[in-house]
């Protein structure tokens, strides 16, 4: 399927087996003069390391290759798209294929790289960055809403206009919880239903997570566990978690939502942030294959802002990443921005 987009003789795939008994192939492609030869070496080097009883599937590959082993972030941008592969072998990225899996792995990859999708490059720039952005405003939304929620109800009311936090307090009234516990016991919950529909059969699965989080969450507010606030919190969050493009960014985000909270029972506002600051920090010690997980905004790059935050016109994406399509930057004819036709002229 490669091969059907790209007919250029400089695509290159070279061939490994691993695996001591599955024998598993194992397939490198690149695009010669786009890939850094260096990252070429690092990633065939890391792979033939590999020495283990079988390859199952690439998420194998995936966690003996990455830089860091102990961060939830992933460190390489995981596709069943053929698209998405060709996109990145034209930026100068690497791709991995395990035979029997339909998922490649893509490396080096970005936390902004996380929230791009195919789509983005199919539609008018403009509605594609109003969808990025809205991408970045219900990943924080995932990730802080029941914190934020915990710290105000806990420590911060005056920040709640008065006629809701009286409505809040009503409702509040008769649950025998603090907010921290009820917002815990939510999330659990809705963790669980959300997990247990993976699990069934896809017709019954729908149902079950759909339909018993209506009627667990209504029943919790009929026997006086959680507020109707409360409720409502989670909802969102749950809604805001599945606007991530990436499932593997999407369960970090999941993850960490609990140690945040947590901070934010304890410490209020103060324990967000420090919970964000401790994130930030982690990101920004993150490499993939050399990379920083943080580029472009930190090193910043200004010439690849252009598809990070938002997406520029395609006439003005004219160049390659930074640290990915150096040796061959330029990727369109320097003049391709459209001209009006004036009377014809």
């Amino acid at each position: 399927m490669l091969r059907r987009k790209i007919k250029s003789p400089q695509l290159k795939i070279k061939t490994l087996k691993l695996g001591r008994y599955t024998q598993t192939t194992i397939a490198l492609a690149y695009i010669e003069d786009l890939a850094d030869e260096t990252l070429i070496e690092e990633i065939n080097q890391r792979l033939e390391r590999i020495d283990i009883d079988g390859i199952l599937e690439s998420g194998y590959i995936e966690e003996l290759i990455q830089d860091n082993s102990y961060t939830p972030f992933p460190q390489v941008l995981i596709s069943e798209r053929p698209d998405t592969a060709v996109s990145s072998l034209l930026e100068g990225r690497v791709v991995i294929i395990v035979d029997g899996t339909p998922f490649v792995l893509i490396a080096p990859t970005t936390f902004f790289s996380l929230f791009q999708s195919g789509e983005d490059y199919y539609h008018h720039f403009l509605i594609s960055s109003a969808t990025r952005w809205l991408r970045y405003l219900f990943c924080f939304i995932s990730l802080l809403l029941p914190s934020l929620y915990v710290a105000v109800i806990t420590y911060h009311q005056e920040m709640v206009p008065t006629t809701l936090l009286l409505t809040m307090v009503d409702s509040r009234e008769v649950v025998p919880f603090p907010a921290l516990v009820e917002a815990l016991l939510m999330e659990i919950t809705f963790e669980g239903l959300r997990e247990a529909g993976l699990r069934l059969p896809k017709q019954v699965g729908a149902a079950v997570s759909i339909v018993g989080a209506l009627v667990i969450g209504q029943a919790a507010v009929d026997a006086g566990l959680v507020s109707d606030h409360m409720v409502m919190v989670v909802a969102i969050t749950g809604i805001a978690s599945f606007t991530i493009p990436r499932y593997n960014l999407a369960i970090p985000i999941r993850l960490l939502r609990f140690p945040i909270m947590l901070l934010a029972g304890t410490f209020g506002l103060v324990g967000v942030m420090i919970g964000l600051l401790a994130i930030m920090t982690h990101l920004s010690t993150l490499r993939s294959f050399g990379v920083p997980y943080l580029s472009p905004v930190a090193p910043m790059k200004g010439r690849d802002m252009k598809d990070a935050l938002m997406r520029a016109p395609l006439w003005k994406l004219n160049t390659r990443p930074h640290l990915t399509g150096e040796y061959n930057k330029h990727r369109q004819g320097s003049n391709q921005k459209p001209h009006s036709d004036k009377g014809g002229e």
